[in-house]
């Protein structure tokens, strides 16, 4: 539950109309200091879909003064707003800036979505650890609190990919106190008011949500060292293998991750991980929020927009985003090369359609004819709204990393009905034109309810609507954790049908994924031939990229999925040269003249016996 603790003192100075990032700025809000100083690696944008957006506002309006750094370069850019009082928070973006830097194949980007101008380099490589060890040297007695996308996913001992090598805990590289991990706002709550009390750092150690460096464990804490599911009263902690140990031995790294996935789950343990003498004390993944505290954050006062300070020029993000709307967190799908389960939870947490409504109408009212098109209203999965356990002392117990593979769990509500209403909800805004759906559809889900399928397919879909289904190859899929292929192909005839039914011509537009692991050519060429047999072309290919607690990077770096134990497995094979890589992308672009030939000499090939 949110808002538990009495607002701090400054609240009586009241709200900011944004959050400062000058002096001058800080003196016409009659600041004399910053309680907390937010140091981002993105442009800041004053709205929720940006992590220093949406944190700067909800600890404001616990009645701190915050203030934001964005995109430092030199010691005078940090100390812009001066030192804080209570702590730095440090955040590199909506993106891991190692993901924003570079493609799949480690050639690096020449733009940044989440910079004025859309320009490459506002921020270093690693920009977390960079801007945690310049704070740390310029204020060695203040806190260093990190959070976000890149401090959730490393906060254990990780594969870095484009290193090559297994990392530490990003706690020991960034010299930072304590990571905030996951959502955030019930954990920077606790340690923002927690700091104003002056509590010891020690004091989090072990709370949801947080991850802390300690000499020692405390001698009553029952710490479990075997990688097999258990319950909630039987210890308080596992063990994974050491840094040392992951580093040195893959099958010990995969076990490692098979432990990490067996605990985020609601009512899982934290973890524990020797660093040298060191003990990384991990809390458990924090409760989710209510509804209520969900729409709390959303209704907060956001500006949405950019900060004055930009003027005119344009951040590529902020276009994309300013007319979508998120109505919820989680996602319970379990796909195995994401990572959402680890940072949001598996969970969903889903906001009211008032809220929401409320949401739309501001957008509305910010555009020049008060009228607007809604470019999306969903999340992680757009149709997994409202989506809760039956019993969720079943889902407690269950260790699971899929709620829907092999089959669709039945102590799930799959029931569409929410969304559909919240759908006609915003389409009765006098001012909305129209409502898109960009975010993911599950589509095994979706095949539950030809009502949603026809309320996307009439109303929601712009001529042409995005799925995801990866891959083809049973084999892949398996590996993915996405359903069967048949299930695709049965939801593509039904939304065609459907389309048809509602006197429109509409088209799926298919995403597949290259080189995962477990898919070489002859994987890859399932792809292309069902592509074929639909006439249907795919102009952009996504190569696996490994990203940090993700089960397909264990895949990919040991061979093993940790998704079974680990001792008498079968290695995986997997695509990691350049050339290899590249192989499977030229496959799927099958129609460009380039590929045409090597294609026709791997059909061939196949045809006659070949093996990968």
């Amino acid at each position: 539950m949110l808002h538990t603790h009495k607002k701090f003192w400054a609240a009586r100075l009241g709200t900011a109309p944004v959050l400062p990032m000058t002096r001058e700025e800080m003196d016409c809000l009659g600041w004399d200091v910053c309680d907390i100083v937010l140091v981002g690696g993105d442009a800041y944008i004053d709205h929720p879909s940006f992590s220093t957006g949406i944190v700067g506002r909800f600890l404001h309006a616990e009645g701190f003064r915050v203030g934001v750094v964005a995109q430092p370069k030199c010691d005078a850019d940090y100390l812009a707003l001066g030192v804080p009082a209570l702590f730095w928070g440090i955040n590199s973006g909506n993106m891991d800036s190692m993901v924003n830097h570079y493609t799949a194949e480690k050639r690096r980007r020449h733009d940044d979505a989440y910079t004025p101008g859309g320009r490459a380099g506002a921020r270093p490589d690693r920009a977390l650890t960079v801007y945690a060890r310049a704070c740390k040297r310029l204020a060695p007695d203040v806190p260093v609190v990190i959070g976000g996308i890149e401090a959730s996913l490393r906060r254990v001992a990780h594969y870095d990919y484009w290193s090559d090598t297994v990392m530490p805990s990003i706690l020991v590289d960034s010299g930072a106190d304590l990571i905030s991990f996951g959502s955030g706002e019930w954990t920077l709550e606790q340690v923002a008011h927690g700091l104003s009390y002056q509590w010891p750092l020690e004091r989090f150690a072990g709370m949801p949500g947080v991850a802390v460096m300690v000499d020692s464990l405390p001698g009553e804490l029952r710490v479990r060292d075997d990688d097999r599911p258990g319950h909630s009263g039987d210890y308080d902690v596992r063990r994974l293998p050491s840094f040392e140990e992951v580093k040195r031995d893959k099958r010990a790294f995969a076990r490692a991750s098979r432990l990490q996935i067996l605990e985020t789950r609601v009512g899982g343990h934290g973890l524990v991980q020797k660093h040298g003498s060191r003990e990384l004390w991990v809390g458990p993944i924090p409760e989710p929020l209510s509804t209520e505290d969900l729409d709390s954050v959303y209704d907060l006062p956001f500006s949405r927009q950019p900060h004055p300070s930009y003027g005119e020029k344009r951040i590529p993000a902020f276009d994309m985003i300013k007319t979508s709307v998120t109505t919820m967190r989680g996602c319970f799908g379990g796909c195995a090369f994401c990572s959402i389960a680890a940072h949001e939870g598996r969970v969903i947490q889903s906001r009211s359609p008032e809220s929401i409504a409320r949401e739309v109408r501001a957008i509305c009212a910010m555009e020049p004819k008060k009228t607007a098109t809604i470019s999306d209203i969903g999340g992680p999965s757009a149709n997994m709204y409202k989506m809760t356990s039956k019993n969720p002392d079943v889902c407690a117990k269950c260790t699971k990393p899929s709620c829907l593979v092999p089959q669709i769990c039945k102590n799930m509500n799959t029931d569409h009905g929410p969304i559909i209403e919240l759908y006609r909800k915003i389409r009765d805004i006098a001012e909305v034109k129209h409502v898109f759906i960009s975010s993911g559809i599950r589509y095994d889900l979706a095949m539950l309810s030809p009502e949603y399928i026809r309320e996307i397919a009439k109303y929601h879909t712009s001529g042409y609507l995005k799925i995801a289904p990866e891959h083809i190859n049973n084999r892949v899929l398996e590996l993915m954790l996405k359903p069967n292929a048949s299930i695709f192909d049965k939801f593509c005839e039904i939304f065609t049908k459907t389309s048809q039914e509602c006197g429109k011509k509409q088209y799926i537009i298919p995403y597949f994924i290259s080189a995962h692991p477990g898919c070489g050519e002859r994987e890859m060429l399932d792809v292309a031939q069902w592509l074929m047999k639909r006439r249907m072309f795919v102009d952009q290919v996504q190569s696996f990229m490994p990203t940090p607690m993700s089960a397909s990077t264990t895949m990919y770096y040991t061979g093993y999925t940790p998704y079974l134990p680990i001792d008498g497995q079968t290695p995986i094979e997997t695509a990691k040269s350049r050339t290899d890589r590249e192989a499977q992308k030229a496959i799927l672009r099958y129609h460009d003249p380039k590929n045409t030939a090597y294609v026709k000499r791997l059909m061939r090939y196949y045809r006659m016996g070949g093996s990968n």
